[in-house]
């Protein structure tokens, strides 16, 4: 059972920012690779926005209907209907990048996946459009060591000063807010999947809350 308190009872005034994303790195396509890769930031300018938002997905429906982590894939339709309504009037705002794998041409890209999902991430982190300052980034941490190593000194590297105060991984099984951000994701991912069903409804269940969305070119 989840607390409602925040990591290391941060101030008040800590911006935070909680990434998470829908599809895989991998280029094989005929194997299941996901055509579409998808990640996504859900931005709180105070932590006192955060905890509200984690209380009202705790106190949902789609929480009494959906006992196990949230993750958009493994949600029924009911449920993700009953997710997107408990957020909707929640102090947040999301901000992602898609990307169609069809386009991608750099042979490092396509052949390293921590690379792939670095580059991306770290893009979207340094072109944010000024909203983040001295944010406190938490990820999703089911990656080895070095990943988690490497990715954050990356976005040290690449991420202009200012924007990022720290970098945490959390499990997403045990934090509501990485889960929001996976249910975001995959809401925006859907929405350019013709070959699967409703493909625009989540999305416009979270139209409001969306900030931008930049498709790589």
């Amino acid at each position: 059972m989840l607390t409602r308190r925040m990591p290391s009872a941060m101030a008040i005034s800590t911006m935070l920012v909680f990434i998470d994303e829908s599809g895989d790195a991998g280029f094989k396509l005929d194997k299941g690779a996901s055509p579409i890769f998808v990640a996504a930031m859900v931005i709180f300018e105070t932590s006192q926005h955060a905890v509200a938002t984690q209380q009202a997905i705790e106190k949902s429906e789609a929480k009494r209907l959906h006992k196990p982590e949230f993750k958009f894939n493994k949600c029924s339709n009911d449920v993700r209907d009953a997710f997107f309504r408990s957020v909707r009037d929640c102090p947040f705002c999301v901000r992602a990048v898609v990307v169609r794998k069809e386009l991608i041409y750099s042979p490092r890209l396509r052949a390293d996946k921590q690379s792939f999902y670095n580059y991306f991430v770290s893009s979207m982190l340094r072109y944010d459009n000024d909203r983040l300052r001295q944010a406190r980034v938490v990820i999703d941490g089911s990656g080895d060591r070095e990943f988690r190593r490497n990715l954050n000194t990356q976005f040290r590297r690449k991420v202009g000063d200012g924007v990022i105060a720290d970098v945490r991984f959390k499990d997403s099984k045990s934090d509501l807010l990485v889960q929001l951000a996976d249910m975001c994701a995959g809401a925006i991912a859907r929405s350019y999947r013709s070959d699967r069903p409703n493909p625009q409804r989540w999305r416009a269940m979270l139209s409001p809350k969306i900030n931008d969305v930049w498709d790589f070119r």
